[in-house]
């Protein structure tokens, strides 16, 4: 029977490290995946229909990049790609990335989601590249999920949205996880108050079950359309080619369907990272599938926890009566 990690969050899988850091006033914030040293095996998938991505391309399996050093998560629609700029820089003084002469030139792909709130106060534009160094210095084991890092301006459908992360460890020991920017312009729960995901959540990571606050059930937010997208990390100890990573990404996607209603608009820009940390020969077809099928599983759950643990914030109230449960929460 599965069970969640020690953790129940992305760094369940081994090597792996995050890191977030916020702005409260501006609503914004940046998340960090940090891979291990020498990087690892990513694929990505893009389903939404207005993305905003940085380096996605090298991802394809007809590519030659094989590995990366960090995924960059950010608020701040354009201004937000920066972060990827602080990651880089961050990595490369601490000698991390390819050696081009006497430097060094990390690989990090990233997506942004469009906050709900545009003021950025006197830090300007250059706030998530800022914000992305910080959550790198901030990196580890344990995070918090909620109004945290790339959750802080996140909003899901009509309530508040959030960072989410979930775990599986398989019968055969397989560690797959995923960590999602729970930020959808539709709705996480249903028109009686119930998480869509709620279903396949593990214990009590997602509470009792009871209802929170409905939405409309499949509605669409009304914070403007446009001002949406889910970002979604998933990561597996198995290892993987680029065309297994890619898989897994493309499969992981379907999770982000069960939980979110409608999934994939024209205004989300839904994109799903993959990672794998293992190292050997590829997982063949059938542990390829078995892998893919978790990943789903936990991008729904990974959604779910992070409307959960957000809080009221920015006008939007939590799907917590008493908006307060994202607070200090790390597991």
């Amino acid at each position: 029977m599965a069970r969640t990690g020690p953790l129940n969050l992305l760094t369940d899988v081994a090597g792996l490290s995050v890191g977030n850091a916020r702005d409260v006033a501006a609503l914004t914030g940046v998340t960090v995946v940090l891979a291990p040293e020498g990087g690892a095996v990513a694929g990505v998938d893009v389903r939404g229909g207005a993305p905003g991505t940085r380096e996605t391309e090298l991802l394809r399996p007809d590519c030659r990049v094989e590995r990366v050093d960090a995924i960059a998560l950010a608020g701040g629609s354009v201004f937000g790609l920066q972060a990827g700029d602080g990651v880089v820089e961050w990595l490369a003084a601490r000698g991390r990335g390819f050696p081009v002469g006497p430097w060094r030139m990390p690989i990090v792909p990233g997506a942004i989601i469009f906050d709900f709130r545009a003021g950025i106060g006197e830090r300007g534009p250059t706030l998530w590249r800022d914000l992305a160094r910080e959550a790198c210095a901030a990196a580890g084991r344990k995070f918090a999920l909620g109004n945290a890092g790339a959750g802080m301006g996140a909003s899901a459908g009509q309530l508040k949205g959030g960072l989410g992360s979930a775990s599986l460890v398989d019968a055969d020991g397989a560690v797959v996880a995923a960590l999602a920017v729970a930020n959808p312009v539709g709705a996480a729960v249903d028109a009686a108050g119930r998480l869509l995901a709620a279903p396949l959540a593990i214990g009590d990571e997602l509470g009792d079950g009871a209802p929170g606050r409905g939405d409309g059930g499949g509605s669409l937010g009304d914070g403007g359309l446009g001002a949406n997208t889910t970002l979604v990390v998933v990561a597996t100890d198995q290892a993987l080619d680029k065309a297994g990573a890619t898989r897994v990404a493309m499969m992981a996607q379907d999770g982000l369907a069960r939980a979110v209603r409608p999934a994939h608009t024209p205004f989300d820009g839904d994109i799903v990272f993959a990672l794998s940390t293992g190292r050997g020969p590829p997982a063949g077809p059938e542990a390829l599938a078995r892998i893919g099928a978790h990943a789903a599983d936990c991008t729904a759950r990974a959604i779910a926890r992070g409307v959960y643990a957000a809080e009221a914030a920015g006008g939007l109230p939590a799907f917590r009566a008493d908006g307060l449960v994202g607070r200090g929460e790390s597991g």
